[in-house]
């Protein structure tokens, strides 16, 4: 697991550990010569933990919220192309990897719902 950043944080605990379950299928997808779906999913799968810790590290509000959005983007980027292996023929099963994405997009929904609530009480 990542520095102790992640011990504390539930977005980047999950991110982090769906990150993980993303390079996992990519290699089935690349043994299965599946390699331009698979590029898609790796660069979609990993860029919302990227994301999230950069936030972690924004200049200011808006730009935490800024990262937080492009997380979120990518969470439905992924979300789209997980749906459409789950739907082929001849994709490996990836229904943990579109049910893990869920509460991702919630939590990051959130995040972003109440960082914005709080600019603008401010």
């Amino acid at each position: 697991m990542m520095k102790d950043m992640t011990t504390e944080n539930p977005i980047l605990i999950l991110t982090f550990q769906f990150s993980l379950d993303i390079i996992n299928f990519v290699e089935l997808l690349n043994d299965s010569r599946k390699w331009a779906i698979a590029n898609q999913i790796l660069r979609a799968g990993t860029s919302i933990g990227a994301n999230a810790t950069e936030a972690q590290n924004a200049e200011s509000k808006a730009d935490f919220i800024h990262k937080m959005k492009i997380a979120a983007k990518e969470a439905d980027e992924v979300e789209y192309f997980l749906s459409l292996c789950q739907h082929s023929e001849h994709y490996p099963n990836c229904e943990k990897l579109l049910a893990d994405i869920l509460p991702i997009k919630k939590i990051l929904a959130r995040i972003i719902s109440s960082s914005k609530n709080s600019m603008s009480s401010n």
